[in-house]
């Protein structure tokens, strides 16, 4: 990889806005934010929900397996309930469950704390129910009520910090989905899209920042999401036009399981993967669809001239171990 100055400026200021809390991490003023704002309100009075605003009752334990059941908590958002779906088994906390089952050959007990609607700031309660499960893994995603609401990036994502960190603290492995790309929503429309695409993958690439340097890893959901999302809609999204399709929660899900799989020692890391500063690895993760970053050490050293070390890869989403 090559430094370019550039690079370098625009990651530093990434991670500056996601460490020290100042202001927002975009260069969007008020009156744009407002627009941004009326805009989804107004998307969502003419979709409505049809949903409601629960996901199906996935609590449970899953796979056809003899042994203690590997402990799997999901917190988040309304993605993380599935919203949309009737069967859990369609949902993505089930889906990664089930695969992490196969994976591991023991059944997995799984307990879904997410909540549709939640912010970033819901976090704290509801890993406070987490720790009550004494979770081994925790999944969480989290990100796209931070943009359609009036919260500071840098506050989301101070506290999506203390949740990872409370979480590692408490000896459970934490996989974070980073805010999808939101300018893939329909009902969102040109100028404003192109504006919730920006502020998407720059608040993913501040969750990447905090979330490694509190332990845990994260996918990227923005390109990969926003890829798929965009070339087939009607597929993708669901009757809201906002949330995934049966087939979307199954794409999600399949980008996470290999990640959940590696940090329980279950995946191996892939062979091709590559060392890069922190605050660089987490601006390119937000524009490469599917990519995991996770801490690493170089010649023996967690940071080098530019932060801490870290990999960054693009796993084959949903493929068996052999192939990662």
């Amino acid at each position: 990889m090559t430094w370019t100055p550039g690079a370098v400026r625009t990651a530093r200021r990434i991670a500056a806005a996601a460490a020290v809390g100042g202001g927002g991490i975009t260069a969007l003023g008020a009156a744009t934010y407002g627009l941004l704002l009326a805009e989804a309100l107004l998307a969502r009075r003419i979709v409505g929900r049809p949903h409601g605003m629960e996901g199906p009752p996935s609590d449970g334990v899953y796979g056809d397996f003899d042994g203690e059941p590997i402990r799997m908590v999901m917190l988040g958002d309304s993605t993380s309930v599935g919203l949309g779906t009737n069967d859990p088994a369609e949902t993505p906390a089930v889906l990664i469950a089930s695969g992490l089952s196969v994976v591991a050959e023991r059944p997995v007990r799984l307990t879904v704390l997410g909540k549709s609607g939640a912010a970033s700031v819901e976090l704290a309660d509801q890993v406070d129910l987490a720790l009550d499960a004494m979770p081994e893994v925790a999944v969480i995603f989290i990100g796209a009520n931070d943009v359609t609401t009036q919260t500071l990036p840098a506050q989301a994502v101070r506290h999506l910090q203390k949740a990872v960190r409370r979480l590692r603290e408490a000896g459970a492995e934490v996989v974070v989905g980073t805010c999808p790309d939101l300018g893939t929503v329909r009902p969102i429309v040109q100028p404003l899209r192109w504006v919730t695409r920006r502020w998407s993958r720059q608040l993913a690439a501040a969750q990447t920042v905090a979330v490694v340097e509190a332990g845990g890893r994260t996918v990227a959901f923005a390109d990969l999401l926003g890829e798929e999302f965009t070339a087939n809609p009607g597929e993708m999204f669901g009757p809201d036009r906002f949330h995934p399709s049966v087939q979307g929660y199954l794409q999600v899900a399949y980008a996470v399981l290999p990640s959940v799989g590696s940090a329980l020692g279950l995946w191996p890391e892939p062979r091709r993967q590559r060392s890069e500063s922190i605050y660089l690895a987490a601006a390119m993760a937000a524009e490469e669809p599917g990519t995991e970053v996770s801490a690493t050490r170089v010649a023996g050293r967690a940071t080098g001239p530019h932060g801490r070390w870290v990999t960054m890869f693009r796993r084959r989403p949903g493929a068996p171990p052999h192939d990662a």
